[in-house]
């Protein structure tokens, strides 16, 4: 008896969770709400098995540990600022390295995330650093919910074998790639620093990218990087102006549940085409950060077009920076045409 083809499955999986998760962060008002829809699309695309209660509960107990850390370096970021950042950029390098030679891909995402954004915060101010620890282990126990519930809904078709977890990159290699990865996050988390508030989409934007140059050449990525940037952002106009009709939080997900999927059918190849998946992941990533955050500058009254044609810039010279950063890392490294696996 043929095996059927989970891709449908998977698709429909994906774009149903990381619209539940958006519902939930927004409709729940987190402190970051658009943390819980990204968390689903890591979780959702790196693995077909559903994450299990008890897995769920030690993530988030691991998350709130690891990332409090990232409290632990603002004292020494406003009193030893060099020092404090030099920590802060080995903490990246190590994390990516990690997560290169065979770590769990979505402990590296939460630890980069927890150190960048927790310690920029607690710079500030301590409140506001112990509410993005709070909002990220609420946004780790949702997503938990999300994904268990995907998977009830669009279960995996029998006989379909668990993910296979990809190889361990080689020393060597992994050092380099681990640099390129930390020198794409640092810029971003340095203006972070000055405004966490303005720069916190920014900050999630580098993460992402970081995780991105992993599976990326010298080659491809202006195509990769840029064009999933800008493809992100066009959607996220899309989205706004059709929200604008009905702006309600029903809308909100079944517009997410649309346009997820289109992107997700791509994504497992069900309409075929020649990019990767990593260009697909960016495209719903920048889309979900993006129209996450105008929601939330609306709700609180700012002008929502000046402000996204603002973070569309910087997001685009982030991007050309990252560009930058793989190039000149490849060119050192004389291996720029080798593909990288990345977890």
């Amino acid at each position: 008896m043929p095996v059927a083809d989970p891709r449908p499955q998977r698709a429909l999986r994906l774009a149903f969770g990381v619209a539940l998760g958006t519902a939930l962060g927004f409709g729940l008002a987190l402190p970051l709400p658009f943390l819980t829809p990204m968390l689903v699309l890591v979780l959702l695309a790196s693995s077909n098995q559903p994450l299990s209660a008890k897995a769920g509960l030690s993530l988030a107990l691991v998350v709130a540990l690891t990332c409090g850390s990232g409290l632990l370096l603002s004292p020494l970021l406003r009193h030893s600022p060099v020092s404090g950042v030099l920590l802060v950029a080995l903490g990246l390098f190590l994390i990516f390295r990690f997560s290169l030679r065979g770590g769990n891909g979505l402990l590296s995402t939460l630890q980069v995330v927890g150190l960048t954004m927790i310690s920029a915060a607690g710079t500030t101010s301590l409140a506001l650093g112990q509410t993005v620890v709070e909002a990220l282990v609420k946004a780790v126990l949702l997503t938990t919910l999300c994904v268990a519930f995907s998977h009830v809904l669009f279960a995996e078709p029998p006989g379909q074998a668990a993910a296979a977890k990809p190889a361990p990159m080689a020393n060597a290699r992994s050092t380099w790639i681990a640099l390129r990865a930390m020198l794409v996050v640092m810029p971003a988390w340095l203006l972070a620093l000055i405004d966490p508030a303005s720069y916190m989409p920014l900050v999630m934007k580098s993460v992402n990218l970081g995780q991105q140059v992993c599976s990326t050449n010298a080659r491809d990525a202006g195509r990769e990087l840029l064009g999933s940037t800008l493809l992100g952002g066009a959607l996220a106009i899309a989205i706004w102006m059709l929200l604008s009709i009905l702006p309600h939080l029903w809308m909100f997900f079944l517009l997410m549940l649309l346009f997820v999927l289109l992107l997700a059918r791509r994504l497992y190849q069900l309409v075929a085409n020649r990019l990767s998946p990593g260009f697909w992941l960016n495209t719903c990533a920048t889309l979900i950060i993006l129209l996450g955050q105008s929601v939330q500058d609306s709700a609180a009254g700012k002008d929502v077009y000046t402000a996204f044609a603002i973070r569309m810039g910087l997001f685009i010279l982030v991007t050309l920076y990252a560009c930058a950063a793989v190039y000149l890392i490849d060119l050192r490294s004389k291996d720029s045409s080798e593909e990288i696996p990345c977890s």
